[in-house]
């Protein structure tokens, strides 16, 4: 009776050693397939899982996207009687209104209070429930007699006066007089000027964050833009990632957005365009719009 591997021995010993060195080839060959196959189907199932943990998160993340993309008008206190035109523009006060509002300060007289303000400039009385309540006149100082605060507000006149500088032509001794710009924030400033080429509205100073608010209100009170500067205006279809990320209100990642959104979608035609991009500050789009060009 023949032994089943009788035919195995009719093989020189070299043959031999092929035929088993062959059998171990189609051993580990399926053993590594065997292993490829179960790594495989593992990280679907983990690549499946992360994807339903995103889903359950989806909702959320769409909420947070819509809420950063809605425009948002923040108003900071300021005094009535220094409203630039950009700043009556963002306010609502028309051009007549605030034409009403510069002859009534080229007298030398002062608005005190939010019903004469509504008196000089014939704002409706909706858009004075808006604004007044973010109206800053200046405190009468302490009664000495008394011992306490007035809280009447003072009638100015001519020589009452506050000097107006332009923020466009301050020095640094000039910022650091009001209480809370030290040397530090005034470089900031500064800086933050030659890299724009100019400010064109005092809402800029609300930018500088580390800045103390009450400081903030006595800059925006002491400087305005009188003359409209000539800025640096970047070219938003051409500039370089460099260029973009140099400027103040766009950082790294939102400049190379840019350059992606521009080069698979073509070219921007206006600010609105630049909305649509995913992180880009949208509350200072029309500060923002001055310096850009398409």
């Amino acid at each position: 009776m023949k032994k089943p591997y009788d035919f195995f021995l009719r093989f020189t010993k070299q043959q031999q050693k092929g035929i088993v060195a062959l059998l171990l080839l189609i051993l580990v060959i399926q053993l590594g397939y065997y292993i490829y196959v179960s790594v495989l189907f593992t990280g679907d199932k983990f690549t499946a899982e992360q994807e339903k943990e995103w889903l359950s998160h989806q909702t959320e993340i769409d909420r947070l996207q819509s809420q950063k993309s809605q425009k948002r008008d923040t108003i900071f206190p300021f005094n009535p009687n220094y409203i630039s035109d950009y700043k009556a523009y963002v306010l609502g006060i028309n051009l007549q209104q605030l034409n009403k509002l510069k002859e009534y300060r080229k007298s030398g007289a002062f608005v005190n209070s939010a019903q004469e303000f509504k008196n000089v400039t014939g704002v409706h009385d909706t858009l004075l429930v808006k604004l007044s309540p973010y109206f800053r006149f200046p405190v009468m100082p302490v009664n000495k007699q008394r011992g306490e605060e007035q809280n009447v507000v003072p009638t100015y006149t001519h020589k009452d006066e506050i000097t107006i500088i332009d923020i466009n032509k301050a020095t640094r001794e000039d910022l650091i007089k009001i209480h809370g710009i030290g040397d530090y924030y005034s470089k900031l400033i500064v800086e933050r000027r030659e890299q724009l080429g100019g400010y064109v509205s005092m809402e800029q100073m609300d930018d500088f964050s580390q800045i103390p608010q009450q400081a903030i209100i006595l800059l925006k009170e002491r400087f305005q833009v009188i003359e409209v500067p000539q800025t640096l205006k970047i070219n938003v279809n051409n500039a370089s990632l460099s260029q973009l990320s140099r400027f103040p209100y766009f950082d790294k990642e939102l400049a190379r957005a840019i350059i992606t959104h521009r080069s698979m979608l073509g070219k921007f035609v206006k600010i609105e365009d630049l909305l649509k991009i995913n992180g880009f500050p949208v509350q200072k789009e029309k500060i923002i719009a001055l310096y850009l060009e398409f």
